[in-house]
């Protein structure tokens, strides 16, 4: 029995599963002084969709973030989220940019790095782990969770043992949907610490209710770490709330032993933000109600609220059920992807399809074709033929690692945004988001001279001072 250690989200996941990803670097100082003197073992700052965010919606550097929340965090390891070869975005990247990407991550300021694959496919999490280990970080390999015939304890087993001898320092179970049961989690983590011998952390979203549960079997079960978020920030999308699994754990062996005080004034500063999300219209208070669908149905909570939102754009609300109901049917005609990005993308929007166009995969989007020829990795169980067939035809399927399709792409990038670059990182965010980032570039770029606000962000006049 030992101590448990948290690692908090608010800065990363919270906020992504809540309010869009818009917290801004403004609002996350003032309080991050007191954060760091808590006691987490960590915290999440960086990855997911932050990066995209900053640079689309926020006019922000994501680098910059990043150095200002470093000096800031002076006892707190920093934390991100990479989706192994997609990095941050939503297809994958060559080797060269990958492994600048990791190299440049550690120097400004990460820790750890949590990295996954959206099918398990460890072929495309090889690269990331090699340059995270190259350049000094904690690499932690996280399992995508998720439940089906052949998702079972022994495959999580073998996987997790797969990852150890790759070399990972520590492993996530991801469960993203929030459907990791108490009991099965408490089975889980046992045959994992009987077999493995680096730490097991636990992260999991409260859309179903039951992450509360399921953290405390898990912790009995010998878990390292749990991933919690800051009550105004927590639950419903969101992780568990911090301070509630705090108190639940005290006077037991595993209590964290966090300062509850600083935690208290750290709530009540959130608590003033929430109040601000909500009046503008960024977090909708429905989003921390429960959803048991998603038991059912596997679905993420952003998931179901962003098909929702293109049914009722569609004017046909009324199929929401139908296409929840062949969601699961997608899935198994796919090989039982877990639905994490960016395959809950694709397998939401193929669903939506079959279900509005009255006939299934009579319209099949490039994602999923190139899903279907092997483009974005292996999936657990082989696609039957005559799915593939509807879907391909008779296109050859690419057995090979994705990545050893793509050529380096370093310079090039270099040479094409030469006129706009401030800072080595630069070439990194334009390789990730050309277009996103290049507007960003030139609005950075602008801010040094007077500008006719009247323009959107893509059609900046700049006039020398």
């Amino acid at each position: 029995m030992k101590k448990i250690k948290i690692t908090e989200t608010a800065f990363r996941d919270a906020h992504q599963s809540l309010l869009a990803t818009r917290m801004r670097t403004d609002e996350m100082l003032p309080i991050a002084d007191k954060m760091d003197r808590v006691g987490y073992y960590a915290m999440e700052v960086w990855g997911g969709a932050t990066f995209d965010s900053c640079l689309r919606f926020l006019n922000e550097d994501p680098w910059d973030r990043l150095r200002k929340l470093r000096k800031a965090f002076k006892n707190t390891k920093l934390q991100m989220l990479l989706r192994g070869q997609n990095l941050l975005g939503y297809k994958n990247y060559p080797d060269d940019i990958v492994e600048e990407f990791v190299k440049k991550s550690i120097e400004n300021g990460i820790d750890i790095i949590r990295m996954f694959d959206a099918l398990n496919d460890m072929r495309n999490i090889q690269k990331t782990l090699e340059a995270t280990k190259k350049y000094g970080g904690h690499a932690q390999i996280a399992i995508s969770y998720t439940v089906s015939p052949v998702h079972n304890i022994e495959y999580y087993v073998q996987l997790a043992k797969e990852m150890e001898n790759m070399g990972a320092d520590s492993i996530c179970i991801k469960d993203m949907s929030g459907i990791l049961l108490p009991y099965v989690a408490e089975e889980l983590i046992k045959k994992l610490k009987k077999v493995i011998k680096i730490p097991i952390e636990i992260h999991s979203h409260f859309t179903s209710g039951i992450a509360n549960q399921t953290y405390m079997k898990a912790i009995e079960a010998g878990a390292d770490i749990i991933d919690t978020a800051i009550s105004p920030l927590g639950m419903g999308a969101s992780q568990p709330a911090t301070e509630s699994m705090v108190s639940s754990l005290k006077y037991s062996p595993y209590d964290p032993d966090l300062d509850m005080d600083l935690l208290m004034e750290i709530a009540e500063y959130f608590k003033g933000l929430k109040d601000k999300y909500i009046k503008e219209g960024l977090l909708k208070p429905k989003i921390f109600d429960i959803d048991a669908r998603t038991l059912k149905y596997q679905v993420p909570g952003g998931m179901l609220s962003n098909l929702l939102s293109q049914l009722e754009y569609q004017g046909a609300s009324d199929k929401f059920e139908d296409v929840l109901e062949e969601i699961p049917k997608v899935r198994e005609d796919l090989g039982y992807p877990p639905l994490v990005t960016p395959m809950s993308q694709m397998v939401g929007t193929q669903a939506l399809s079959n279900v509005l166009m009255g006939e299934r995969y009579k319209l099949v989007s490039k994602e999923i074709k190139n899903y279907v020829k092997g483009l974005y990795g292996k999936p657990t169980v082989p696609i039957r033929e005559d799915i593939k067939k509807k879907i391909i035809g008779d296109e050859e399927v690419y057995t090979g690692r994705p990545a050893d399709l793509l050529k380096p792409q370093l310079e090039q990038c270099k040479n094409e945004i030469k006129e706009y670059m401030e800072q080595d990182e630069d070439v990194l965010s334009y390789a990730l988001f050309p277009q996103v980032a290049l507007n960003y570039f030139k609005y950075r770029q602008a801010k040094k001279y007077k500008i006719d606000c009247s323009l959107t962000n893509e059609e900046y006049k700049v006039y020398p001072i």
